[in-house]
């Protein structure tokens, strides 16, 4: 354990401004989300996070790149609107065109190459809601404004993980 310690108080040291850097940005642009979404929508607050820690936390990772940041939250946005078309009597239907959304993201995500896990819990969170222009648009705007940090900051930032 106490080498453990050690090694983390070495990593940090070695990289403070990579942490404090890349933690400021995720906060900031949270709560650009927050503010424009409030709490009301928070499965897809939720999901905007966890898009915030693959960018900041790794953002050399393949789910952290604008193809895959943007383009699997437009996925998981299309796939939780379609199932939450959907209108079912029974409440274990509702489940399955819920776990459906999730699903069908991932599918579509893998197909098309545009893999972000974050976008399946924002397919869950649309379809559980509904769908919502306001919703929709802060999503895609949320996306483009991280990929655009990203690609700003990409000499700046390493994966801190």
């Amino acid at each position: 354990m106490k080498e453990y310690l050690k090694k983390i108080t070495r990593e940090f040291r070695a990289h403070a401004k990579n942490y404090i850097l890349q933690c400021l940005l995720a906060t900031i642009t949270v709560f650009i989300v927050l503010y424009i979404l409030t709490l009301e929508n928070v499965i897809i607050v939720a999901s905007m996070g966890s898009t915030a820690f693959v960018v900041f936390a790794l953002p050399k990772s393949v789910s952290a790149q604008s193809q895959s940041v943007i383009g699997g939250n437009i996925v998981g946005l299309l796939c939780g609107t379609l199932c939450s078309l959907i209108t079912v009597q029974n409440e274990l239907l509702t489940l399955v065109i819920y776990a459906i959304a999730v699903g069908l993201s991932i599918f579509i995500m893998v197909v098309i190459n545009t893999e972000h896990p974050p976008a399946s819990g924002l397919a869950l969170g649309v379809a559980i809601s509904g769908y919502s222009l306001k919703i929709a648009v802060t999503v895609i705007t949320f996306s483009i404004l991280l990929s655009a940090v990203h690609v700003i900051f990409k000499d700046r930032i390493r994966n801190l993980v």
